[in-house]
């Protein structure tokens, strides 16, 4: 006898897929928001990684490599996203040179910092983030960016560098 809709959703409610959600969404969301700046398309992302890593891992023995998968899979997302916002603008301006979009007003705190952020590469901002952000080591960056540790501390510094020049003295 086939389950009703009623029990399979039962069943589904306390499911160990359900549970890494809930345990990690919030994490999930803020470090997509770090990585793009912008909330819907964090939670696009998120929900992307989720898709993608549960997928892969429906019999997953160490949850505690759940949320190394799920970090590692939403900063690929992310670099996806600007590598192809990147190539869409190119295209955009060598179709309307003329048509530049003005520079968005001065904000609060916050948003300079995001806008700071946003002057970084992709990889760059991910190791800022990753690093200072959600306070990892360099090793655990490097591991999550599959990046040498050499190359981890050299994107950060760089980055750091970056951000001094754009924030000024505040950072």
């Amino acid at each position: 006898m086939m389950p009703s809709v009623t029990e399979r959703a039962e069943r589904a409610a306390g499911s160990p897929m359900e549970e890494l959600y809930r345990r990690h969404v919030d994490d999930a969301l803020a470090l997509g928001f770090l990585l793009t700046g912008d909330r819907a398309l964090a939670e696009d992302l998120v929900q992307d990684a989720f898709v993608r890593v549960l997928g892969r891992f429906h019999d997953l023995r160490n949850r505690d490599a759940f949320w190394w998968y799920l970090r590692r899979t939403i900063v690929n997302l992310a670099n996806s996203h600007f590598r192809r916002r990147r190539t869409e603008r190119a295209w955009l301006e060598r179709q309307r040179p003329d048509h530049a979009a003005p520079p968005g007003p001065d904000l609060e705190e916050r948003d300079r910092l995001l806008a700071a952020l946003a002057t970084l590469r992709p990889e760059q901002r991910a190791a800022v983030v990753l690093r200072y952000l959600e306070d990892l080591s360099e090793a655990d960056v490097a591991e999550a960016l599959g990046r040498p540790v050499g190359t981890v501390k050299s994107m950060v510094s760089r980055g750091m560098e970056r951000l001094r020049e754009e924030l000024g003295d505040d950072a």
